[in-house]
């Protein structure tokens, strides 16, 4: 029984990921088509550092549940953050470390899922050059913080991890 238990934790989140669909709000079904990572457009994305770069694979992160794919640089921080939904990742390639505010750091390898809940400071570093995707159970948003915890700009929050924030989406 346990066993099934501890397959059904990982499983659950790797279908939400894939499927756009969200059991934590009860959200109905996005569009969905098939999409490669050859064809998809990655940009860079404000605020984030110019070492990622993304596509949006499903919905719209502006409004509500989305999938973003996101490839990043080997080296690249994405420095101490939270969101206002529960973000799940998962490493499609590459080697890439999540630490959590309070919390033991996860070395995610290819297929490696984490689950960040609503509001939880964490900081991405992507170790070896990255492919992840990123769910978003509601409209995706990014508030950097110091050690303290206390809200600062993208700017001062990068500068402190040697990363330039993306200013436009090219």
């Amino acid at each position: 029984m346990r066993l099934r238990i501890k397959v059904v934790l990982f499983t659950l989140p790797v279908i939400c990921v894939f499927s756009g669909f969200s059991l934590a709000q009860g959200m109905g079904s996005m569009t969905t088509a098939g999409h490669n990572l050859a064809d998809m457009k990655f940009v860079t994305l404000p605020p984030l550092p110019t070492c990622a770069k993304g596509s949006i694979a499903s919905g719209d992160p502006t409004s509500g549940a989305s999938i973003i794919v996101a490839k990043i640089a080997a080296g690249c921080v994405i420095p101490w953050h939270w969101h206002t939904p529960i973000e799940s990742v998962m490493v499609a390639s590459g080697v890439a470390r999540m630490d959590m505010k309070d919390g033991k750091p996860a070395t995610l390898k290819t297929g490696g899922v984490a689950i960040m809940p609503a509001n939880g400071i964490h900081q991405f570093t992507c170790l070896q050059a990255c492919t992840i995707f990123i769910h978003s159970n509601v409209a995706f948003d990014i508030h950097f913080v110091d050690k303290a915890g206390k809200e600062i700009t993208p700017g001062d929050a990068l500068k402190a991890v040697k990363e330039t924030p993306a200013t436009e989406m090219k």
